[in-house]
């Protein structure tokens, strides 16, 4: 079956409750990418350094790395709603706190609320996809990962457009945005079916004890650094206006949401995940050092061009924190999301103390050799980052050169 079958049980015909959340989704993610375009205007702005704005990133993701050791804890007491509409109503209101700021510090704090509220959704976000949508796990796994893709596309052009006129309407875009999310998921979607076993705020470590998944999960760390460099480090060395900035993130998340979607399946189902994955690592690792080291021109489009490695590598990942162990996927979801996060809060934060110490060509050196050790980790750990002794593809084969998936 074709998960872009528009019959039943296809990509396309998902019940109301799933489009409502995968909606609110895109805006999440939004969020990432949304500062990318208006970070130098952001610095200028409040007066603040490259170093002290990309702290928006650090604060955001150290904070959202922390709260995926909650997330289980508080849905499988409250239940898949309640925590959805919990995390959008912090998103709701630090996005809007963020755009009254006057200064960096409080900016930070703010991006940290937000980034709590983020947690709570977006790990919240994609159990209740898998729960709720028609045609089984690998539709509803493509459905996130387009509204991933989708939303991390708009954001940097969501940001550019209204951030031309203030660095701070982007941030009041987000929250308007996010609370039109909110009274869709209140409106359309139903309580979930709450888990039979509360879960822990221990679970998702213990889960890390499945050595393929913390294989994924370390594999994952290396590439999520080199991933936050290009996002959080770069637009102050393209040194562009909001809109030739956002317009370069643009076409960098349309390629990230075509290649996660359309072409990172056809792929697996052709070489394997752990080839593909390793390939991709190695080709990012060099389209970063010709990122860095390249004129203003192959900076540009060595930047559009990443979207295509980060798109297939985002969704192999994911497949594989959430098939590789035994783990109930939530469970096993916060554990991957816990290690991952804090190579993307450790990025921002380390890429402009490393231009400081050397040079600006250096931080993209750093985020090369990165994706090296993530392929690295994926070649030696390779027998343990498969389930039941098969590739990980279970879901995944081929019918006359097209992609099945299996329900």
């Amino acid at each position: 079956m074709d998960p872009f079958d528009a019959g039943a049980g296809g990509l396309l015909r998902q019940p109301k409750a799933v489009w409502a959340t995968a909606g609110a989704s895109v805006v999440a993610f939004m969020g990432i990418g949304l500062v990318d375009p208006i970070l130098p205007s952001i610095a200028q702005g409040l007066h603040a350094t490259a170093g002290q704005v990309s702290l928006l990133f650090t604060s955001y993701f150290l904070i959202t790395a922390v709260a995926m050791l909650l997330t289980g804890f508080v849905s499988s007491r409250i239940g898949g709603r309640k925590t959805l509409l919990l995390g959008l109503a912090f998103v709701i209101v630090f996005a809007g706190l963020a755009g009254t700021s006057d200064t960096v510090g409080q900016l930070v704090g703010y991006r940290a609320g937000w980034g709590l509220g983020n947690a709570l959704f977006v790990s919240t976000a994609l159990a209740v996809i898998v729960g709720a949508a028609a045609g089984g796990s690998a539709a509803a796994i493509l459905l996130y990962e387009s509204a991933l893709g989708l939303g991390m596309a708009c954001g940097p052009l969501l940001g550019a457009v209204l951030g031309n006129l203030s660095w701070r309407y982007p941030f009041f875009g987000t929250a308007t945005l996010m609370a039109v999310g909110f009274l869709c998921i209140t409106a359309f979607l139903k309580e979930q079916p709450r888990p039979a076993r509360k879960t822990s705020v221990l679970d998702p470590l213990r889960a890390l004890g499945h050595g393929g998944l913390a294989s994924a999960a370390v594999s994952a760390f290396f590439y999520n650094y080199t991933f936050f460099t290009v996002l959080a480090f770069t637009p102050f060395v393209l040194n562009m206006t909001p809109y030739r900035s956002g317009a370069v993130f643009f076409a960098w998340g349309v390629l990230l949401a075509v290649f996660s979607v359309i072409v990172a399946p056809r792929m697996q189902a052709r070489f394997g995940s752990l080839k593909v994955l390793g390939g991709s690592l190695v080709l990012l690792a060099a389209d970063v050092l010709v990122l860095g080291y390249g004129s203003h021109t192959a900076a540009v489009v060595c930047t559009v061009l990443s979207g295509a490695f980060i798109g297939v590598n985002n969704t192999v990942y994911t497949e594989l924190a959430l098939g590789v162990s035994d783990a109930p996927r939530p469970v096993a979801s916060a554990g991957y999301n816990f290690v991952r996060w804090f190579a993307a809060a450790a990025a921002p934060y380390f890429a402009p103390k490393i231009e400081e110490w050397s040079d600006v060509h250096t931080p993209f050196t750093v985020a090369a050799v990165t994706a090296v050790l993530g392929a690295v980790v994926v070649v030696v750990r390779r027998r343990a980052l498969t389930h039941e002794g098969a590739e990980l593809v279970p879901e995944h084969a081929t019918e006359d050169g097209v992609t099945v998936f299996a329900d």
